[in-house]
């Protein structure tokens, strides 16, 4: 079982990405100010990396999925089904246990590779 199956209840989605290109939000003209003198352009903010799921929509925990995601996608990572992957905003917060510190030191660069990932947070994984 992947990682994204054992954490989200989900197989992996067709085409998805763990650095997918940044989406923007939806705009309507209900959801702009509406001012006597309209301007030319309408400004649309980014999707947080954090917040990117897995085709580059929005989504609370789309740092994590992105995380789960790569590591289904290494294969000397996806038979660890020991390990829990969270996020608080921009760190990636393992827990659980692995077998070596070979695998967490790997687990660790994966996760920092991933875009949006600032830290990774490793105090509540045991080795051995």
């Amino acid at each position: 079982m992947g990682w994204l199956k054992r954490l989200f209840g989900m197989d992996k989605p067709k085409e998805a990405k763990v650095n997918p290109p940044t989406q923007q939000p939806p705009t309507s003209a209900a959801s702009r100010p509406k001012t006597s003198q309209a301007p030319a352009t309408t400004q649309q903010s980014t999707i947080p990396p954090e917040r990117q799921g897995l085709h580059g929509e929005y989504d609370q925990s789309g740092l994590a999925k992105r995380v789960a995601l790569a590591f289904d996608e290494d294969p000397d990572l996806d038979d660890i089904d020991t390990l829990y992957v969270a996020q608080t905003s921009t760190t990636v917060v393992l827990k659980g246990q692995v077998p070596n510190q070979a695998i967490l030191d790997k687990m660790v660069k994966v996760a920092k590779s991933v875009n949006g990932a600032k830290s990774v947070d490793t105090n509540q994984v045991t080795v051995g």
